[in-house]
């Protein structure tokens, strides 16, 4: 478990960045042989983003429920694309396996959202966390000073 840090603190991106929400909801909860395999394809292609940080992943936060979310920081929105469409890379059979035995027949469903953040178009502020989302993606440093109020993070960033 990560530390806590009882300072408050923001985040720190010096370029502009991409904000990637991906997620599946079970719709259909008997049908585990449907869904389970879509559950399992995250995992894999999480640890291979993490063992290639050439492909631009800075990393990701989630939560698991019927609706799960994950959040992703990526540096750019091209290298989140080369990463999704490259066939040597886990991403791409995971979807043709998603098209092949889910499709459209209601028992799971998958939805992504993507926001290309410019550099400091963005407030972040933790306090009494850990290391957590942007912050742990990014840099984290102290919200005093320069960073004390929500409008001089996103101004001064």
């Amino acid at each position: 478990m990560s530390a806590i840090i009882t300072e408050r603190m923001t985040a720190r991106m010096e370029h502009d960045f991409v904000v990637f929400l991906i997620g599946m909801r079970v719709n259909r909860f008997w049908k585990f042989h449907k869904w389970f395999p879509v559950a399992a394809a995250m995992p894999r292609m999480i640890k291979e983003l993490q063992v290639h940080p050439e492909y631009g992943f800075l990393g990701a936060e989630n939560w698991f429920g019927r609706t799960t979310i994950m959040v992703q920081y990526w540096e750019s929105f091209e290298k989140l694309e080369a990463y999704a469409r490259s066939r040597d890379a886990e991403h791409f059979p995971a979807w043709v396996a998603f098209n092949k035995h889910v499709k459209s027949n209601g028992d799971v469903g998958i939805w992504h959202e993507t926001y290309k953040v410019a550099a400091g178009n963005y407030e972040t502020i933790y306090h009494n966390m850990p290391a957590f989302g942007l912050g742990k993606a990014g840099k984290l440093s102290s919200a005093k000073g320069n960073y004390e109020h929500a409008g001089q993070r996103i101004k001064q960033v």
